[in-house]
């Protein structure tokens, strides 16, 4: 449950490694957060887990868990939710990380590498996202957090493997969303623009860039306020109005 003043207290993060999910859960650490669990592939083991436990801990959380976390197996997912809820109680927020963002070449040249990428991107998510549902739906609380991507608003020829990944993923999340109305648990869509990290080193940064922390940021105020939808930074909301009104001939000249 929420602390004394309506702060979260405990967190999941699928995807535990990862630079955003890390700057999430430190900031919701920062809010008042307590019990913090890391899922990610060889967790127990990882020196990366074990940094990002410590920024934790420095940053005031009382208990970081590892968790092993496959996003290729989706038969281990609903137990991994479970076992999180074990070691942290009610599951106040779980923040959807995880993923590849590749590059476009390798994959045409690789179709089988292209589909393990999508995978982890997106059908990873699904079992994920719906195992996380069944658990917030019977608690009555908790927000699902996605970490979604303008790349999925409007697919470009530059990402289109990434881009349809996480179109796939905005619709899921989308409708989880309203399939969760009522039952006082939620989702948060969070959409990105170009945001520096390990991952995206080799990707020329695109217009509007953010910083893992400036996601964190959006997504603090996203659970103060209730918010369902959040652009980060909030100008890309109106910079993709436009881009969907884009003739298709005039899309596809954009540089890639």
């Amino acid at each position: 449950m929420r602390n004394a003043v309506g702060a979260v207290d405990s967190v999941l993060v699928l995807g535990g490694r990862s630079e955003i999910g890390a700057a999430v859960a430190e900031r919701l650490v920062r809010d008042g957060a307590r019990r913090v669990a890391l899922a990610a592939r060889g967790a127990a083991d990882s020196a990366g887990i074990a940094e990002v436990a410590a920024r934790l801990r420095a940053a005031g959380a009382s208990e970081v868990h590892p968790l092993e976390f496959d996003a290729a197996r989706p038969e281990t997912h609903a137990a991994v939710v479970e076992a999180a809820a074990e070691l942290v109680g009610d599951l106040d927020a779980v923040v959807d990380a995880f993923g590849v963002l590749g590059d476009q070449a390798a994959f045409e040249a690789d179709p089988a590498a292209a589909a393990a990428a999508a995978t982890a991107t997106y059908t990873g998510h699904v079992s994920a996202g719906l195992a996380v549902a069944r658990r917030l739906r019977e608690q009555g609380h908790g927000t699902l957090v996605v970490l979604s991507s303008v790349a999925g608003v409007r697919v470009r020829r530059a990402n289109f493997v990434y881009g349809s990944a996480k179109a796939g993923l905005d619709g899921f999340a989308q409708g989880l969303g309203d399939a969760l109305h009522g039952s006082g648990a939620r989702v948060l869509l969070v959409r990105p623009g170009y945001v520096r990290t390990r991952m995206s080193a080799h990707v020329s940064a695109a217009p509007f860039p953010a910083t893992p922390g400036q996601v964190a940021d959006a997504v603090a105020e996203g659970l103060r306020t209730g918010a369902e939808t959040v652009w980060v930074p909030r100008r890309l909301r109106l910079v993709f109005a436009g881009m969907r009104a884009l003739p298709r001939p005039l899309w596809r000249r954009l540089p890639r």
